[in-house]
């Protein structure tokens, strides 16, 4: 076998080590499946085999679950088999089902992260033993990519802490540290880091047993099953708390809980079984497929730098200069700093730029805190930024990223400040999310290594990037850019200009039809409760508290003053500028937008009725159902124009970039992929009765009809340019 080796010891017992070669990680690879058969019979046959110990070869980790590749090669190949499909899922769980009933005892010495499959395969041996890490990670977040756990995972993690414990964990695929881990039940012992195959080993030879708890006689599942008058409630109650978390958008969810349910009624073998049925009939949803690609594959590959100018010298920046200590700044700094990165802190005097470490420092305590950094480290972080007035101190720095006000002249007089002390080859980044960077790059001596570099707030938790080429921006700057969000270990997107660029532009549209909705009288509630139950992570009216309508209105007037006669002002705009010039009403920041902030939870403004006067207010099934699909034929229409304009050009860029900028509904794929699913006649069919219906910003652009006419697919033409490529 390549990816597992046996070492068989004098008191019989085969420590045996997942290494699969050439990979930094291990990941279950239909190799890896294949051999885990063997695997199973070499410990149940092999006479010298007293015992097995499963340990990870890797530094970085035990497992961090199937290999999806492999999985959408494979399994996603529209084959349309079912019983192929059943077959190659069965192939995990049959072989981990052996391995428990090998009637050896089997541990696992976890020294490293164990995350879906891979504690899929701890929990399928006798005892678990975990180091005491904070790198450490243990769970099951299946659910994150459209799946669920499909190695064993839904029925083992049920059986040992309970359906309400594991519907939980499953559902939000939230993840264990050791010590917690342990207190759930998850794992028997946490031990020193270093230590954990002897702790392992210990256990075989102090008699540990080689059934599972599942196949003991006397076996109660924990907290009851179905018909038990305390486990009923968590299926009552959960499938409450699942329409209320997914909205019934993501199949995975509702399949998951049929599993459990299911599964819980019947022994193992059957359970499994079970579970392998839903997990295809999961697998094979548009949802899921949409997901996977989106945002497993594609954003692997974007995160590898798959848009990367070819021919360039990799680079590795090790001095950034970040001028503007407010939020955003202080953020960058932050991240920058955990990536190894010497970072000077620029504001225009010393307390602005003081309070912007100040950030830093508190983001850092809260790492220390929880045992995610050492002191000597924590230190050492901290005094890699340093906050100061001198531009002086940018020389020597790779790259510098103004996060200043949104005004051309402010960063204008930035630009030409930090461009004195610039090195040939340094690159200099404005961190804009509307001012278009081939009009900011007029102030730079040298626009060639000009970009726009966009992080999104809060910078510590937005995994996003959104790099804007101006018309001059060269291939080197487009590089080097690439090369420092890598190193921070951010998703980047590379998109051209326009005003917007990409995320902004098209995350208005979605707030812009909310305010629209409200002008046209819908009840406020309805809106925001429309907008959530499209998978958006918040309504419109909320998500437009939380970005500010005084900026709103601010970039309202830029906009209005850069286009003159041809500016058209919003539907619903002037409810805005009431609301911020007449009322002082600026959103979240300042306790009152379109909600009251003063009370938890927060509740609407009742004065917003004498704004906007409601008379839409009731709802039936098939308003509730074409109010959403305008939400988000609104966003992706925007999208379609973003790409006839060149803006954008990689549908990975478009489908992971509107997730993760501004949570384009997850369960779609993204918006490309919902165009592509939906079918581009159909799409365009209804996206023309929503023009007739509410204007002209529902016209999709004259590629999507051309593509409709020829058949065609954003992902197919992608696909057929790479081959050609």
């Amino acid at each position: 076998m390549e990816n597992f080796k046996i070492d068989v010891d004098a008191d019989g017992i085969a420590l045996i080590t997942f290494d699969v070669p050439g990979r930094s990680m291990n990941t279950l690879t239909g190799q890896v499946m294949d051999e885990l058969p063997q695997l199973v019979e070499r410990i149940k046959t092999d006479d010298a085999i007293k015992g097995a110990v499963i340990t990870s070869g890797k530094a970085s980790g035990f497992c961090a679950g199937a290999d999806l590749g492999d999985m959408a090669s494979g399994l996603l190949s529209g084959s349309g088999d079912l019983q192929a499909a059943y077959d190659a899922g069965w192939k995990m769980n049959g072989a981990l089902r052996a391995l428990e009933t090998c009637g050896k005892p089997v541990a696992a010495a976890i020294n490293g992260l164990a995350l879906g499959g891979g504690l899929e395969v701890t929990l399928a041996c006798h005892y678990r033993v975990v180091g005491d890490s904070p790198k450490i990670q243990l769970g099951l977040p299946e659910i994150k990519v459209g799946l669920f756990p499909g190695g064993g995972g839904t029925q083992r993690l049920t059986r040992l802490i309970g359906v309400q414990a594991a519907m939980t964990a499953m559902s939000a695929g939230s993840s264990w540290r050791p010590n917690d881990a342990k207190g759930a039940g998850v794992v028997h012992e946490v031990v020193p880091a270093g230590t954990e195959v002897e702790a392992a080993k210990a256990w075989i030879k102090g008699g540990g047993k080689a059934v599972q708890p599942w196949d003991d006689k006397s076996f109660k599942l924990p907290g009851g099953g179905p018909y038990h008058p305390a486990g009923i409630q968590n299926f009552l109650v959960g499938n409450a708390m699942i329409r209320k978390q997914s909205y019934g958008n993501y199949p995975a969810v509702l399949n998951l809980m049929k599993a459990v349910y299911e599964g819980t009624q019947v022994p193992m073998d059957a359970a499994l079984r079970i579970e392998t049925r839903y997990f295809i009939k999961t697998l094979m949803t548009p949802e899921a497929q949409g997901m996977i690609r989106s945002l497993f594959l594609s954003k692997q590959e974007l995160d590898k730098g798959a848009v990367r100018p070819v021919g360039i010298p990799q680079s590795d920046p090790q001095k950034v200069t970040v001028i503007g200590a407010g939020m955003m700044g202080a953020g960058i700094a932050y991240v920058q700093a955990l990536a190894g990165i010497q970072t000077i802190l620029i504001d225009r005097d010393q307390d602005a730029a003081d309070k912007g470490k100040a950030h830093v420092e508190e983001l850092l305590k809260k790492r220390l805190s929880r045992g995610q950094l050492t002191q000597d480290k924590y230190d050492a972080l901290l005094a890699s930024v340093v906050a100061t007035t001198d531009y002086d101190q940018i020389k020597g720095s790779d790259l510098v990223i103004e996060a200043v006000f949104e005004n051309r002249e402010i960063k204008a007089d930035v630009t030409r400040r930090a461009e004195a002390q610039l090195e040939p080859g340094a690159v200099f980044g404005s961190n804009t999310s509307t001012l278009p960077i081939t009009g900011l790059s007029e102030a730079s001596v040298r626009p060639e290594d000009f970009i726009g570099i966009h992080f999104f707030s809060p910078v510590d938790k937005m995994m996003l990037v959104e790099i804007i080429l101006g018309e001059k921006t060269g291939p080197a700057a487009i590089a080097k850019a690439l090369d420092y969000i890598i190193k921070i270990k951010k998703t980047p997107i590379v998109v051209n200009d326009g005003r917007g660029f990409y995320t902004s532009r098209c995350f208005s549209t979605y707030v812009a039809e909310g305010l629209a909705m409200l002008q046209e009288g819908y009840a406020p509630a309805l809106i925001d409760n429309l907008g959530r139950m499209t998978g958006m992570p918040r309504g419109p009216l909320e998500m437009h508290d939380d970005v500010a309508l005084d900026l709103s209105v601010k970039i309202a007037k830029q906009t209005a003053e850069d286009l003159g006669d041809a500016y058209v002002p919003l539907a619903g705009a002037e409810i805005v500028r009431k609301m911020v010039e007449d009322l002082g009403r600026y959103g979240r920041k300042n306790g009152k937008g379109f909600y009251d902030y003063d009370t938890k939870p927060k509740t609407l403004w009742a004065g917003l009725s004498d704004l906007a006067a409601v008379t839409i207010n009731d709802s039936t099934p098939e308003l509730i159902e074409d109010q959403k699909r305008r939400l988000l034929y609104r966003q992706a229409v925007e999208v379609a124009r973003c790409w006839e304009e060149g803006v954008i050009d990689d549908p990975r860029e478009a489908d992971v970039g509107a997730i993760l900028a501004w949570g384009f509904a997850p369960w779609t794929g993204g918006p490309i992929t919902m165009i592509d699913q939906i079918g581009l006649k159909a799409f365009v069919e209804q996206a023309d009765v929503y023009a007739e219906r509410y204007g002209d910003r529902f016209q999709v652009p004259q590629l999507l009809r051309d593509m409709a006419a020829r058949g065609e697919t954003f992902y197919g033409n992608f696909a057929g340019a790479k081959a050609a490529a």
